[in-house]
């Protein structure tokens, strides 16, 4: 295997963020048309507050609805995948270091993708 340049590296990197929010828009996106065509003729109560409480808590769940094409659901996984985008980066910049063969900068880039995956996964 042959060693990216640090150009190659950088281009890779930046194809990943655009990806991840191109990607979050278009989903958001689609899920807000979809909730406009099915919640339109609605008015909003605007002297009383209620919080909602459709929101999707486990992914498997989270997923299924957005599949069976459920706007808010879809708009949630946009969501998800813009919040995963930053953690798709520090994970594609270990695979960069590791092409470069730059073993302080997998360990350092590691150690970023532990803590975030551990604040994803732990901190509620």
């Amino acid at each position: 295997m042959q060693a990216l340049t640090d150009r190659q590296a950088e281009m890779f990197i930046s194809r990943v963020l655009r990806t991840g929010v191109i990607l979050s828009a278009v989903m958001t996106f689609v899920g807000f048309v979809f909730y406009l065509l099915h919640h339109s003729g609605e008015l909003a109560h605007y002297m009383a507050f209620a919080p909602s409480r459709g929101s999707f808590y486990s992914l498997p769940l989270l997923i299924r609805f957005a599949l069976a094409a459920r706007a808010r659901a879809i708009m949630e996984v946009g969501i998800l995948v813009l919040i995963a985008t930053p953690v798709a980066r520090v994970a594609s910049l270990i695979g960069a270091f590791a092409f470069q063969r730059d073993r302080l900068y997998i360990g350092v880039s590691s150690l970023v993708l532990l803590v975030l995956l551990f604040s994803l996964v732990f901190m509620r």
